[in-house]
């Protein structure tokens, strides 16, 4: 049995608690579940790493002189291209591909060299980043909700959700880019409730970032599940736009919402 905790505020609720709930409001009637992909069903930080690490070898491979940069030059060519292309900021793939570009037209290879090298190292990079299942216990406990909810993905990221399996219980995965906002903007959580055909409070939305999902969410007038499974500090919470329910682990969703 779970125990539920019931805050009213963020004051004294830094100890951990271990496989409980905490609820900060009351959950209103919902038709549907959204939730972010990346370190939310599953954990993104070495599939990025191998990602990374196979589009540079390819890159360093086919234009030998990418190896005289570090990945904090990448990182500073990626923010400049930012800066001069702001829509960047709202599409992964698409700055992905124009720091590689630029990158290697800075150390001297010709542009359509460079546009070439940058969409082979972005391929690689695709292919590795979505080279992984979903395991089966999230993708059970998922079908157990899609059984009451209909369910979608909304994400920052530009992970192929068919190829990680997740096609067999969501009716769709938001993307960000093409005009459409990342979180915490709302551009994904009013065209998941359009495609729905149901009011933003009617969408509730699962997610383990405090401000991505749990603000975006809020702002966009959905209801919010923070998943704090690494038991981040409540003050990286914000004060005045809390989750509805805090949870330690996936399965607890089972709970709250069967």
């Amino acid at each position: 049995m779970q125990k539920v905790i019931t805050k009213n505020s963020l004051d004294d609720i830094d100890a951990p608690v271990t496989a409980a709930v905490t609820q900060y409001q009351r959950l209103s009637p919902v038709k549907a579940l959204s939730f972010d992909l990346d370190d939310t069903l599953y954990n993104n930080a070495p599939v990025i790493k191998k990602a990374v690490s196979a589009s540079f070898a390819l890159l360093i491979e086919q234009f030998p002189k990418a190896s005289e940069l570090t990945l904090d030059d990448w990182q500073a060519i990626k923010i400049a291209e930012q800066l001069k292309w702001p829509e960047l900021m709202h599409d992964t793939s698409a700055a992905r591909y124009a720091m590689l570009r630029e990158g290697l037209i800075q150390l001297g290879y010709s542009e359509l060299d460079a546009s070439q090298g940058a969409q082979n190292a972005l391929d690689c990079f695709h292919d590795h980043r979505s080279d992984f299942k979903v395991s089966a216990d999230v993708i059970k406990i998922l079908a157990q909700l899609k059984q009451r909810y209909r369910l979608v993905g909304i994400t920052n990221g530009n992970v192929n959700s068919a190829r990680i399996g997740l096609d067999e219980v969501f009716d769709f995965v938001l993307h960000p880019g093409y005009g459409v906002k990342m979180k915490p903007y709302g551009d994904m959580f009013a065209l998941a409730c359009k495609q729905l055909s149901i009011q933003p409070t009617e969408l509730l939305h699962v997610g383990d970032h405090p401000h991505s999902d749990v603000v975006g969410a809020r702002v966009a007038g959905c209801q919010t599940i923070w998943l704090n499974p690494c038991q981040q500090q409540k003050s990286k919470l914000s004060s005045t736009l809390l989750p509805a329910v805090e949870i330690t682990q996936l399965n607890q969703l089972l709970t709250i919402l069967l």
